[in-house]
């Protein structure tokens, strides 16, 4: 996967007016912040992606709508919009997503230790899931599933997905509670 420069913060998420490479980030566990978007539609349904098999986390394996680090010098709100139209094609503009909280997560995976600060947004989406247009090398698939589903899977089958912990739990009940 590409590496990208990124800015570096504390453990209270204030700039340490430093910027490395991703790859250094998660080597030596820096604090960096991440955009997560939650994409649901009407009907109850979330989309997910599959992770390419190229991904050095979690390949394979299903996902946050839409997700990407924050480079260096950017806003969370940029770059969410930015790896909206990057991994499946969709054109959206900040009034198109509401920002919802900020989530601080450690995530270890095999020699990655990924420090985030995540930037969540939820973005309601009644469009065709065919017509989105897939960045190859970032995603392998993106499908609508009900969120009862996604629920009862990430209990019976947590292998399929991304690790996260609680996190999908809280973020799909919350996603329920505005639909």
């Amino acid at each position: 996967m590409a590496d990208e420069l990124i800015d570096i913060y504390n453990e209270n998420n204030k700039p340490l007016s430093l910027s490395k490479m991703k790859s250094e980030a998660h080597k030596k566990g820096l604090w960096h912040r991440a955009a997560h978007i939650w994409i649901y539609n009407h009907k109850g349904e979330i989309l997910l992606q599959l992770r390419s098999q190229e991904k050095d986390l979690y390949p394979n394996k299903w996902d946050v709508s839409v997700a990407g680090h924050v480079s260096a010098g950017e806003k969370p709100i940029t770059s969410a919009i930015r790896e909206i139209q990057e991994e499946i094609g969709l054109s959206v503009e900040a009034k198109d997503l509401d920002f919802i909280k900020i989530r601080k997560a450690e995530v270890f995976f095999e020699n990655i230790i990924n420090k985030e600060f995540y930037y969540i947004y939820f973005m309601k989406f009644d469009g065709n899931v065919n017509e989105l247009i897939l960045q190859e090398e970032e995603v392998s698939d993106v499908r609508f599933l009900s969120i009862n589903k996604v629920q009862e899977e990430l209990k019976k089958y947590p292998d399929k997905y991304a690790t996260h912990g609680n996190y999908w739990l809280e973020e799909l009940n919350e996603i329920k509670s505005i639909i």
